[in-house]
């Protein structure tokens, strides 16, 4: 089948404001419910449509695109091994993956993500494309196609060194405890994967993902960081060089007995109605390490962690985030930032630099 590629719309300034959409599905029906939601969203812009990986590659090339919806299990090449070609190839587009394996296939979904798709999304069987879900769905492709006016990095680091607070403290910390959503799974490897073998403390990561690809995502981070990742357990003690994962229908929180820290797990809502929530797992650590805690937030949309950062701060603790030229979405870091509570704002593998930096470690 011949792929479609829609024009670019005229110079107006409604056409130029709106987020270009592509479409890779080897399923019609889908590929006509899709592009229907896209042309009749205010904003958005049908870039084009394929019914495979191989078509989409010949056509990305020559479109400016800045969203990409992409099924996974497709005939030949198949949208997993296209995966990384299509990123290369639209240039800053953002891919989210839109595929029943999302669902029953948390491994495979997981790897894309770990891979760069910036998000992922299940996709309904025949007749449940209702409202509920087509609205969640354009809500993601505007948080994803969403752009600054500028994006050169030396443009951004200056409009964003106000944000800075004064100066990171001497504390040095004792647990390293690490926030992102949408399109952390990217930038959570890539910090993992450039930190020193054994940085000497405990890490903790809550990541807004279902309970389903939990297990998926901790295989996914023993592999990515050579360290072993756990799914977070009750009563558990923190062992240095562990990672621990917060469980997809849980928040992580800590509690100190005796000379140990265990783990507590909550299931109870959190302001930000995230669940897991970074403000939780932030603000259990302060009362535990107090100012010996190092809070990292990547990319992800809203805000969840700015009340935490908060608490973090106010103990005399430190908390980074992922710079926006990096992030898939600058919502949870850019709320951090604006608030006055990063002590850096950097890509994910120079905030791997300053946490070496302060433990004292050699950076590889």
């Amino acid at each position: 089948m011949t792929v479609h590629s829609v024009p670019t719309s005229g110079g107006g300034v409604g056409a130029a404001r709106s987020i270009r959409v592509f479409i890779v599905d080897d399923s019609s029906v889908v590929r006509a419910i899709f592009s229907r939601i896209v042309e009749n969203e205010p904003g958005l812009e049908l870039a084009g449509i394929a019914a495979s990986a191989e078509e989409a590659l010949s056509q990305l090339g020559g479109l400016h695109v800045q969203v990409i919806l992409l099924d996974l299990e497709m005939p030949g090449m198949g949208g997993m091994s296209a995966l990384p070609e299509i990123i290369r190839r639209s240039g800053s587009a953002k891919v989210m993956v839109v595929s029943s394996l999302t669902a029953e296939g948390a491994e495979h979904t997981v790897q894309a993500l770990s891979l760069g798709a910036a998000d992922a999304l299940l996709k309904p069987g025949a007749g449940s494309f209702d409202q509920a879900y087509r609205d969640k769905l354009v809500e993601r492709i505007k948080s994803l196609g969403h752009r600054p006016l500028r994006r050169a990095d030396q443009d951004i680091d200056r409009q964003k060194a106000s944000f800075y607070r004064c100066a990171q403290t001497s504390a040095r910390p004792e647990v390293l405890a690490i926030g992102a959503s949408t399109g952390g799974i990217h930038a959570t490897g890539q910090l993992l994967a450039a930190l020193p073998p054994e940085i000497g403390i405990p890490i903790l990561i809550t990541q807004h993902l279902p309970l389903e690809f939990s297990h998926a995502y901790a295989n996914q981070l023993t592999e990515v960081s050579g360290r072993q990742a756990v799914i977070a357990a009750e009563g558990v003690a923190l062992k240095a060089d562990t990672i621990y994962l917060a469980p997809g229908d849980a928040h992580l929180r800590v509690a100190r007995r005796g000379d140990k820290v265990v783990i507590r797990l909550d299931r109870k809502l959190s302001d930000t109605t995230c669940m897991p929530s970074v403000d939780p797992m932030f603000e259990a650590l302060v009362e535990a390490y107090g100012e010996h805690v190092l809070g990292v937030v990547l990319t992800g949309m809203g805000r969840d962690g700015t009340g935490g950062a908060r608490r973090v701060v106010e103990a005399g603790g430190n908390v980074l985030v992922q710079n926006e030229t990096s992030s898939a979405v600058w919502g949870m870091p850019g709320s951090i930032a604006r608030a006055g509570l990063a002590a850096a704002i950097l890509h994910p593998r120079d905030l791997a630099a300053r946490i070496a930096a302060s433990l004292g470690r050699a950076f590889p």
